[in-house]
Parts: C-alpha cells; structure tokens; sequence
C-alpha cells in the first residue's frame, strides 16, 4: 500500500469493539450454561477464532442485530478435540487453561506464525496443576494437552502476561482448592472483570507491591456486555493525531479500563494535548477521547511500563522520529516474541525511511525530530507494524509502500476507512 503526505486529520469517528475483551468475554460465556449477551464484539480476525473456539467447546452461538447470544454446553465435550486458532495467540493461551481442566485429550493448532511463538509459559503452571501439556520443539505449538483432575496453586509469575494469567485462572474454575496467580508487575484485568460480572469469588489483594488474584471452583452465570471501542486501535489513531500538525481525532466509545489508557498517559508526557471524557457504568466502561497536535518530546520507558504498554510500543518508535531528544525503550523484550521480532521489524522499517535508531537487546532508542523520506517497507506479516508504517507515509516526504498490509485485518480491518474519514 502507497501512502502520500497528507494534511492534517480532523474529525470524530469509531473502533470497533476492544480485541482483547471480545477474546474473554466469548470463551467465557462458552463456559456458562446459561444465556450471554455480547454487543459491539470485536471485528479483527483474531476473535473470529475465538468464536469458532466456543462453539467447538459445544456452545451455541447466534449472531443477531449486532448481538453475540452464547449459551455454554453445562459440560466440555468428551473425546479428543482439535481446535485450529488461526494466528491468535489470545485465543490459544486462553483455550489451553478451559483445556486443562477438560477431562480427555484437546490439541490446539494455528496457522505457521502462531506456530513460532513460546507456549511454554502457559504450559509450565497448567502442568503444576496437573494437567499433561506437550509442545513442540522448543516450546512453540502445537499444545497437546489432557486434562483433568486439577489442583489449585499458588503462582508467581515470571513473565507480565496478561495471557498466560487468564490461563490459570480459567484453569483454576474447575481446580480443586484455590488457585492464586502472583503479578509483580500488573497486566491487563479483563479477564478479573469478566469473572466477576459473571459471579465468580474473585479475591484480589496486595502485599509489598506484589498483586495477587485468587479463585476456587466456580459455575459462571451469565453475561450481559457492551464491549467498547479497542484501545489499542485508538492509539493508532491518537498517534496519527499527536503526528500530524493541526491535526484533532476524537476516537468515540474507547475501552476506560486503568490498565488500557497508559498509552494517553505517554502521548500527555510527550506533549500531545489529550482530553478523556467521562466513562460509563459496567464491568467494562468507555469514554470519549480527543487527541491535538502539539510539539513532541522524548520520553524513557522502563521495564515496570512495558506490560501496559506493550502493544502500543511500536506506535512509540515512530512518535519518536517526530519527538525533540532521544526516547528509549528498555524491558521490552517480549516485543521479540510476538507475531513476528517487533523489535528488530520496526528499527529496520524506520531506518529505512530516515529514522535515528538503534535496536538493543530488549528495546530501542530513537532519536529526533527527523524527517523522513519516502521508501519501501516490510512489516513482516505483522499488523501493528503494518499501521505503524502505515502512519509513516503521513510524514515521509515521499509515497510509502508498505508490504504486508493485508495482515491488518486481524486487529483493525476498519483501519483504511477510518484514516480516509479523518483526511
């Protein structure tokens, strides 16, 4: 994809519904026989693999007027299950702790990509459990598991990971005993919030700077959602706005969760000028955010901020090249293993098209204002890295051709139109 120079973006517009709740809350209301209500679900590609999910888990699923009905099988099919979850991630890393507590023996398959990225994080507290987990070499996928039989523990984890988290605790609904999960460094909370509207015990505590999430055995109830705008697709379009002189976004309905706006916390610490309006009941609020061009500044991202910003980092890379000093980025070394080394894809991209980087172990430095020239770029399969370098031929004196931007539908397929919207 060609992307000249472009004035500057004005107007209002909508995401569709939060990727990382829409994941949840499906595989969730798979769990409980009762009825679920979802609405405003995610559109990316990924969630589509996490309702295929649910209904090979033995709900039944109907889309209607915009709204997701699922009832739950009172109980998880027998016999061997094979669930393909495309590229997700999500979806796998959740499957796998619904998995282990199924009595009978599940694989979990996904397309090359998925394929290459570590499961043995998810497995390791899932055979704590009691539940035998297989990997292939080195860790990766396919995940052969047979279940059953859990007992609860006490985990500590080792990596911030919401994913591997939400694994536990859905494991540990069907444990015998408590199961608590241990966060030196808290992650996103969805799946606590979701639990909770859903009528679990969720017990949360904290002690010397450690949280902790505990639950025993539990039947879910039912769940009645509005899923707000992604947070993560609106940071793509609050970057865009922070990048583009004149330019004012307002992103409409985006998720209010604490543990998702650390992204306009950074863009405020920047100099971006950042207005978020009042947020909504329920289990999971949205509110209004409006995003205005102003000079930018660099800025220093730590270890203890990765985990909540860590999707949004790439964004960061390129707000970088416009920001006056040098920003760096350290801890971030999970960056390496998502869907493709998001690391080394976004300091060759942007080096490519003019940029001051430098690419270390676990993060990178940039260092600014720089204008960048035209060029071609490969975002390696990778949606975020695809937008990002999307976004950079808003700024490059010169077209920008950007291969792999077909991969952008798993998380944003919305994201053409509604940067055309705003031009």
């Amino acid at each position: 994809m060609s992307t000249p120079g472009v004035r500057a973006l004005l107007g209002a517009c909508s995401v569709s519904g939060d990727k990382s709740i829409s994941h949840r809350a499906v595989l969730l209301a798979a769990l409980s026989p009762d009825q679920s209500r979802i609405r405003g679900l995610a559109t990316a590609l990924d969630c589509r693999a996490s309702v295929r999910a649910a209904v090979r888990l033995g709900a039944a699923v109907v889309e209607r007027d915009g709204e997701l009905l699922i009832r739950g099988a009172p109980e998880l099919p027998r016999g061997e299950v094979c669930i393909d979850c495309g590229r997700s991630g999500t979806t796998m890393r959740l499957l796998a702790g619904i998995l282990a507590a199924r009595d009978g023996a599940s694989v979990l398959l996904g397309e090359p990509q998925l394929l290459a990225r570590p499961m043995e994080r998810v497995s390791e507290p899932l055979r704590a459990m009691g539940a035998r987990v297989e990997t292939a070499p080195g860790g990766r996928a396919p995940l052969r598991i047979r279940g059953g039989g859990l007992v609860g523990i006490r985990y500590r984890l080792p990596v911030a990971s919401a994913q591997v988290k939400s694994a536990v605790l859905l494991a540990g609904l069907r444990a015998e005993g408590r199961t608590v999960v241990e966060e030196p460094v808290p992650t996103r909370d969805h799946t606590e919030r979701l639990l909770v509207a859903m009528g679990a015990g969720v017990e949360e505590g904290w002690q010397e700077g450690v949280r902790s999430i505990a639950i025993g055995p539990t039947q879910l109830g039912g769940l009645d959602l509005d899923v707000p705008g992604d947070a993560s697709s609106a940071a793509v379009l609050a970057a865009a706005a922070a990048l583009v002189p004149g330019s004012c976004v307002t992103v409409r309905s985006v998720s209010a969760n604490p543990t998702r706006t650390a992204f306009l916390s950074l863009l405020v610490e920047m100099g971006a000028a950042v207005e978020v309006g009042e947020s909504g009941p329920g289990a999971e609020a949205a509110a209004d955010v409006t995003v205005r061009h102003r000079p930018l500044r660099a800025v220093e991202v730590g270890t203890d901020r990765v985990p909540l910003l860590v999707d949004e980092l790439p964004l960061l890379g390129l707000l970088a090249t416009q920001a006056e000093g040098t920003t760096v980025v350290e801890g971030a070394g999970e960056l390496r293993f998502k869907e493709v080394d998001r690391i080394s894809g976004l300091t060759e991209g942007l080096r490519r098209l003019g940029a001051t980087v430098e690419e270390s172990r676990d993060g990178f430095a940039v260092s600014g204002p720089t204008r960048l020239h035209g060029g071609a770029v490969d975002s390696l399969g990778d949606h975020r890295l695809a937008m990002v370098f999307s976004l950079a031929g808003l700024l490059a004196a010169g077209g920008v051709t950007v291969a792999g931007t077909e991969f952008i539908g798993d998380s944003f397929p919305e994201f053409r139109s509604v940067m055309r919207s705003l031009q």
